[in-house]
């Protein structure tokens, strides 16, 4: 039997990272990426899905956010093509983990760590042939200043898996086999290379998304969702070659206020800006769009 379900789409990727109901999958698959001196034992869901809110809001955020056995803040997302302003956005995110940890008076020694794991299916650092990137705040000479702030960029693209069928032994190398390759596989053809019992629990989930109707329903709408949104925005960007780059701005600002739903201004609203203030009030769009898938 074929899975139908791509692990890489966010409602998936929820359902198989962010659920309380399989921690073992996710504790395995922090366990795999970080390499941790002291393995994750536990961790606590701190954002699973609430049907009856999502229901109702089917573009929240679907990003994982957990919290492990040493007080470790993870976030882990998933992102399909690179969004604007990638590495901003990954900052931010920890970032912001780390400061929510502590109130005003609280001493700074409460903090623990922020830890962001980014799964992209597309490559954002082309100087780089590993797929793996690590990021701390350190000296050039390697001496690190702190472990308060961790980000990992997982790039799809640039797995390569070998093509003899033998069984993948790393952990990292078997996540990364799972997610480029579990759509369009058998079962069998999958666990056969990747024999560790919790991928036949995390294929057993792609599996319930594709047999139950309600979700299976939310992850055919979130990845018409996603496809549509690039479509725009790639209109957009193509029509903007065409009229002129100041014109081409203005349609883009106005093709992504329309996505995020709040009133699209006309044209006369941008008379005496420049092309880097256009450009300017794009990105802080398409960065509210991305804060938001």
């Amino acid at each position: 039997m074929l899975i139908e379900i791509d692990p890489t789409v966010d409602f998936a990727c929820k359902l198989l990272l962010g659920n309380p109901e399989y921690p073992d999958i996710t504790i395995h698959f922090l366990n795999a990426i970080l390499r941790l001196a002291s393995p994750i034992v536990s961790v606590e869901i701190v954002n699973p899905i609430v049907w009856k809110e999502f229901e109702a809001d089917k573009l929240s955020i679907l990003d994982i956010l957990a919290i492990d056995n040493a007080d470790r803040r993870l976030n882990v997302e998933v992102q399909r093509t690179k969004p604007a302003s990638l590495a901003q956005r990954l900052a931010y995110y920890s970032a912001t983990q780390l400061v929510d940890q502590i109130g005003e008076g609280d001493s700074y020694r409460k903090l623990c760590p922020s830890i962001g794991i980014c799964i992209l299916n597309s490559v954002h650092f082309s100087q780089l042939s590993e797929y793996h990137s690590e990021f701390r705040l350190r000296t050039r000479t390697g001496l690190e200043l702190t472990n308060c702030l961790e980000i990992h960029l997982l790039e799809l693209p640039k797995y390569a898996p070998l093509d003899d069928n033998q069984v993948i032994g790393d952990p990292r190398d078997q996540w990364m086999y799972f997610f480029r390759r579990a759509e369009g596989s058998t079962v069998e053809e999958l666990l056969e290379r990747l024999p560790d019992p919790v991928f036949k629990r995390a294929v057993g989930v792609l599996e319930m998304i594709s047999r139950t109707p309600d979700q299976r329903r939310h992850y055919d709408a979130r990845l018409k969702w996603e496809l549509d949104q690039n479509t725009r925005i790639q209109t957009a960007y193509e029509e903007g070659e065409i009229k002129g780059r100041e014109e081409g701005e203005i349609k883009l600002i106005q093709t992504l206020q329309a996505i995020l739903g709040v009133p699209v201004s006309d044209v006369t609203a941008f008379q005496g800006q420049s092309l880097e203030q256009l450009s300017t009030i794009a990105e802080d769009l398409r960065n509210k769009i991305q804060r938001r898938s």
